[in-house]
């Protein structure tokens, strides 16, 4: 499936992004990269064909530190201005826009629909709830300000993601939220004991997606 390429002006510059499967009217969903990865991850490339095939449009883009490419995230506020460049350019293709992403890009686009980014909803591939072995540490305050259909897709041996805690998140958002199990996925969803196959995780992750927004659509 080919992508078109495009650039989206930010506050700190343009940045790149693609687009997979566009088509008038269709759904479009904007996937965010996380924390060490970029747009091109093998995960997201899944995605995005995946949901495309479904017929829904992807747009994926870098956030600003990975396009001058540094290691080091830019600041949340960057990271949020960012966010809402790319939904807005989304938003021109004329279909219902949800916010997803993986880790990092999926928390930041739904701290940026708490402060009012109007997206139809949101689909979290792998919500990084707390740091690595640091569960005191809950990032989930903001969660619930956000009045869209939110969709976690989780693997149970996430060490961002304590089962037990994010199964109580999730419970308190009440009808806006469904926890959706990847039986022992770490945190990239790989499974102990199965070949590694990101690409193929993404366009798995993708059918759940996609059912999501369909039935919310």
């Amino acid at each position: 499936m080919t992508d078109e390429r495009l650039t989206i002006e930010t506050p700190r510059g343009e940045v790149s992004a693609e687009l997979t499967g566009a088509g008038a009217g269709r759904p479009v969903v904007v996937c965010a990269h996380g924390a060490g990865n970029d747009m091109r991850n093998a995960t997201l490339l899944g995605f995005a064909e995946g949901v495309a095939a479904d017929g829904i449009a992807c747009l994926r883009f870098n956030f600003p530190y990975k396009e001058r490419g540094s290691k080091a995230p830019d600041p949340p506020a960057v990271l949020v201005d960012a966010w809402r460049a790319a939904f807005d350019r989304a938003q021109q293709l004329g279909g219902p826009v949800w916010v997803s992403g993986k880790s990092m890009g999926g928390r930041i686009g739904s701290m940026a629909v708490a402060e009012g980014m109007p997206a139809a909803g949101l689909v979290f591939l792998g919500y990084p709830l707390h740091p690595p072995g640091k569960p005191e540490r809950i990032r989930d305050a903001h969660l619930d300000d956000v009045r869209v259909p939110m969709l976690f897709i989780q693997g149970t041996r996430d060490s961002f993601a304590r089962w037990d805690l994010l199964e109580r998140v999730v419970k308190r958002l009440a009808d806006r939220a469904v926890l959706h199990a990847i039986e022992g996925g770490d945190h990239s969803f790989r499974v102990r004991g199965r070949p590694r196959d990101d690409l193929g995780t993404g366009r798995e992750l993708a059918r759940i997606a996609a059912g999501f927004i369909r039935e919310h659509g």
